[in-house]
């Protein structure tokens, strides 16, 4: 069997589609449908356009030239400029464990920095414990409650990481 060809990369317009269906696809394993988390929010069927904004980036993972994951940062609404969120990093199964989620995050993480950002904050929800690992490995540190105003009521867990 031929070694699987994994690329990170800006998302483009084309992706828009292939993105909200990994989104739309990953989300309902976790619990994670309807009001109140990110899979209804009014940028699902428009990532590029959403992340083509202002100290907006959104990456996406092609996996044998199939869009299969991705993962973006945005200013947090409802707080100071300098905090960015990690948003909506979604991998479909045949991405996960093969150390992309890593890769993916220090790339978001350096483009937070390279935009200005002092501290980057993500929502997550019981469950996802792959996530949660990911995160804390990073140095996200459990905040007490939500920051800004998301909207995305339905995570119970918040996280943090001084930039």
């Amino acid at each position: 069997m031929a070694e699987s060809t994994i690329a990170i990369r800006p998302i483009a317009a084309t992706d828009d589609a292939a993105v909200a269906g990994v989104i739309r696809a990953v989300m309902p394993e976790f619990g994670a449908s309807g009001d109140g988390f990110a899979m209804t929010d009014a940028e699902v069927d428009t990532m590029s356009v959403a992340y083509g904004a202002e100290r907006c980036c959104y990456f996406v993972v092609e996996l044998d030239g199939r869009v299969a994951g991705g993962a973006g940062v945005a200013p947090l609404v409802g707080a100071d400029g300098t905090v960015c969120e990690l948003r909506k990093m979604y991998f479909l199964p045949e991405l996960r464990g093969r150390g992309v989620g890593r890769e993916l995050l220090a790339r978001c993480l350096e483009a937070a920095r390279e935009m200005g950002f002092a501290r980057c904050y993500i929502e997550t929800l019981t469950g996802m414990d792959a996530a949660q690992r990911l995160y804390r490995a990073a140095g996200f540190e459990l905040l007490a409650g939500p920051l800004g105003n998301t909207g995305h009521h339905g995570c119970d867990l918040h996280l943090a990481l001084e930039l």
